[in-house]
C-alpha cells in the first residue's frame, strides 16, 4: 500500500499464514525495531492498525521495543527523506525499520542499501521479488481482496437503489484491484443473491489524490461523499485510511436518510459511527510482523516476498489472521447471515470472483470465460474492470 518519497524471493500464496506470536529467541536482550507511518498513530485507519501491531509485538516477544515516527508524509514532514528518519531510528538502536507505505518504496529501497546491516520491512510492494535489490529488504501485504470483496458484497446486499460510491486514495495497481474486488463483491451479492438486474447496479469509483485528505492538494473526501449520497448513492465503501465516509453517512442517518457506509483498514472504525457502519475489512499485521520480527532476532532472516490471507477459519482471529472482516451494527441479520456463507465460499474456492469471463474497463480482455486470474494478474491491475465508473489512470 502507499507510495511516498523519493532476486527472486519466496512468494506465500496461501490464503492463510499461522503464527504463534509467542516465540522461544536465543536472547533476551532488548531487539529495537522502528516503525515509520505515513499517517498519524490514532487515524482509526492504516496507521493505527501498524502501530497497534507493534504494541502487541512488544508484549508478545520478548525484550522487542518499538520506536516510531508517524505523519511521514509530505504535508506535515515537506522536504523531509525516508533515509533522514531511517537514521535517526537506526541513531536510536532500531536494527530493524519497518516502512508502512507503498509511498516509501523508493526511500526505503535506497536507506536499505545505506545501512546493509539493518533489516528492513516494506510493507506493500514487491523488491524483494527482484535479483537486484538488497538482500536486507523484505515485503508484507495482506490479501485485502477478500477483505473489500466482502465490502462490496454487504454494500450491495444492504443497498436499496443499487448505487454504490467508493471513496478511492491515489491510483496505482493496489488501488484499482482493492475497488475491483469490492465491484466484484457488490455484482455477485446484487445478481447471483439478490437475483438483480446487473444494469441496475452503479458503482462508482472517485480518486481523492492521496490516501487521507491534505487540504489544497487532494479533494475532500468528506465532500467528495456528500456527493454520492446526493446522487443518489445510498452505500459508500472507503478505501481512504481516515473515516469520512463513516462520519458523513452517520450525519446523514441522522437526518433521516437510509443510507450506511464501510470504512477501512483498522478493526476498531466503525466505533466512529456504529449506527452507520454495515462492518470493516481489515488488516492485522500481528502474524506478519511476527514472522519477520522473530526471524531477524533468530538470524533466520530471509529476503522474502509475503502476501499474506485470512485465517478462513476464524477471520478475525488476531494471532493468525491478516485480514479480517467485523460486522457492523447497521448490518441486518439476514445480510450477516448471508455475507457469512459468501466468506465461506471464499475460503474453500467455490466463489472465484477473479475468473472469466472478465474484461478490462476500456471492454479489452482480462480474463477468457473459465480463465481464473494469477496472484501476478491480481498485484498488477493495470485498469478498473468493466461496469464500474471513474478513472483508470
Amino acid at each position: 500500500m502507499h507510495k511516498f518519497f523519493t532476486g527472486l524471493a519466496v512468494v506465500v500464496a496461501a490464503v492463510a499464514f499461522v503464527l504463534s506470536p509467542v516465540q522461544s529467541h536465543a536472547s533476551t536482550d532488548t531487539f529495537t525495531f522502528g516503525l515509520l507511518m505515513v499517517g498519524p498513530s490514532n487515524d482509526h485507519g492504516w496507521s493505527q492498525a501498524h502501530f497497534e501491531a507493534g504494541k502487541e509485538i512488544e508484549k508478545n516477544i520478548p525484550g522487542s521495543k518499538m520506536i516510531y515516527i508517524d505523519k511521514v508524509n509530505p504535508a506535515d514532514r515537506p522536504g523531509v527523506t525516508v533515509p533522514f528518519l531511517v537514521d535517526d531510528l537506526v541513531g536510536k538502536g532500531a536494527t530493524l525499520i519497518i516502512a508502512n507505505s507503498d509511498d516509501m518504496k523508493d526511500g526505503i529501497r535506497e536507506a536499505a542499501m545505506l545501512h546493509p546491516d539493518i533489516k528492513f520491512l516494506h510493507i506493500s510492494g514487491d523488491d524483494a521479488k527482484k535479483q537486484d535489490s538488497p538482500s536486507n529488504l523484505a515485503n508484507l501485504m495482506g490479501k485485502m481482496e477478500y477483505g473489500q470483496m466482502m465490502a462490496g458484497f454487504a454494500a450491495a446486499m444492504t443497498s436499496k437503489t443499487g448505487k454504490i460510491g467508493y471513496l478511492g486514495p491515489l491510483i496505482n495497481d493496489e488501488t484499482k484491484r482493492l475497488a475491483a474486488s469490492c465491484f466484484l463483491g457488490a455484482r455477485y451479492a446484487w445478481t447471483e443473491v439478490l437475483k438483480k438486474d446487473p444494469a441496475k447496479l452503479s458503482f462508482k469509483v472517485s480518486w481523492i489524490g492521496f490516501w487521507f485528505n491534505i487540504p489544497g492538494v487532494t479533494s475532500d473526501p468528506t465532500q467528495v461523499v456528500k456527493n454520492f449520497f446526493d446522487a443518489g448513492a445510498d452505500v459508500v465503501i472507503s478505501g481512504i485510511d481516515t473515516t469520512e465516509a463513516l462520519i458523513v453517512a452517520n450525519q446523514r442517518k441522522k437526518e433521516g436518510s437510509d443510507v450506511a457506509a464501510i470504512p477501512y483498514d483498522f478493526l476498531g472504525a466503525c466505533e466512529t459511527a456504529p449506527d452507520a457502519c454495515l462492518g470493516v475489512p481489515y488488516f492485522n499485521w500481528v502474524p506478519g510482523y511476527t514472522h519477520f520480527i522473530s526471524a531477524a532476532i533468530d538470524n533466520k532472516w530471509n529476503k522474502e516476498w509475503l502476501w499474506l490471507g485470512p485465517d478462513w477459519k476464524d477471520m478475525n482471529n488476531m494471532m493468525s489472521s491478516s485480514i479480517g472482516f467485523q460486522n457492523g451494527k447497521a448490518l441486518s441479520a439476514d445480510n450477516a447471515k448471508a455475507l457469512a456463507a459468501f466468506s465461506t465460499g471464499l475460503g474453500d474456492g467455490t466463489v472465484d470472483l477473479f475468473s472469466g469471463p472478465l474484461n478490462y474497463q476500456d471492454k479489452t480482455v482480462f480474463l477468457k470465460a473459465g480463465e481464473k486470474a494469477t496472484d501476478e494478474q491480481i498485484w498488477n491491475l493495470p485498469q478498473l474492470l468493466e461496469g464500474m465508473k471513474g478513472a483508470s489512470k
